[in-house]
């Protein structure tokens, strides 16, 4: 009856939380990266007084690469926490059979930390040892604080990664498309990069819980001082 009246709660208490928070980290990966770095690359080309073709064609390649490197840094992270995961999984299975009692007094010890009392979680304790399934899954988020990965989750993150990179990448180049001297293309690829990295700041600070408008700027700022830095650095060279 009691387990009952619990779904019940449950049921009419549906609780909107985030869980979208690897998509979007990768996406802020890619997006800020692709926005950048291609930006900077534009803004040191112009400043070498480039063409708008070659600039074009440089920045699509270092776009393409780009979004291989990164989607491939992003597969590997993901690949490795994974492997972790398992490593630590098997690990902790073989020390449940082998050391079943330090395992418990584990289990009793992490109870405790939140102030639940031996007569408390002796119960638990007992419940656990005839579930090894739910004992093994206990010890890795209590004791290890790993959470189970998404199998999907590497392809995912590489693939997520690389688009956001491709996406972010393309804003800086467009002006080079239609505008043929490359000193008038840097001066809008610098006003609609600067747009597009406070937009994207913006929705940053939105989705990660901080202030959108202090994201905003930080973002934009950054960006600026790389594409000034780039253009500045060509520019001394040619000089």
């Amino acid at each position: 009856m009691a387990g009952e009246q619990e779904k019940l709660l449950l049921d009419e208490h549906k609780e909107n939380h985030f869980t979208a928070g690897e998509i979007v980290r990768d996406m802020i990966i890619g997006v800020s990266d692709g926005l950048t770095v291609p930006f900077a690359l534009a803004a040191g080309l112009s400043g070498a007084n480039a063409s708008s073709s070659i600039i074009l064609t440089a920045g699509i390649a270092e776009v393409a690469a780009g979004a291989i490197s990164m989607g491939l840094g992003g597969y590997l992270a993901a690949k490795s926490e994974a492997d972790h995961y398992m490593r630590e999984l098997k690990r902790e299975e073989e020390e449940i059979i082998a050391v079943p009692d330090t395992e418990a007094a584990e289990v009793a010890e992490i109870l405790s930390r939140y102030g639940i009392e031996p007569h408390e979680y002796k119960p638990v304790v007992n419940a656990l040892r005839k579930n090894p399934q739910a004992w093994l899954d206990f010890m890795m988020k209590f004791e290890l604080g790993l959470e189970k990965p998404d199998p999907r989750r590497a392809l995912q993150s590489a693939f997520t990664i690389a688009i956001s990179y491709v996406v972010g990448g393309i804003v800086p180049l467009i002006p080079y498309i239609f505008i043929p001297v490359a000193s008038r293309a840097v001066l809008a690829s610098v006003a609609i990069t600067l747009i597009a990295l406070f937009v994207f700041g913006f929705a940053k600070g939105y989705f990660t819980g901080n202030n959108p408008i202090r994201s905003a700027l930080q973002t934009a700022l950054i960006g600026a001082v790389a594409s000034a830095a780039a253009f500045g650095m060509a520019k001394a060279v040619q000089g």
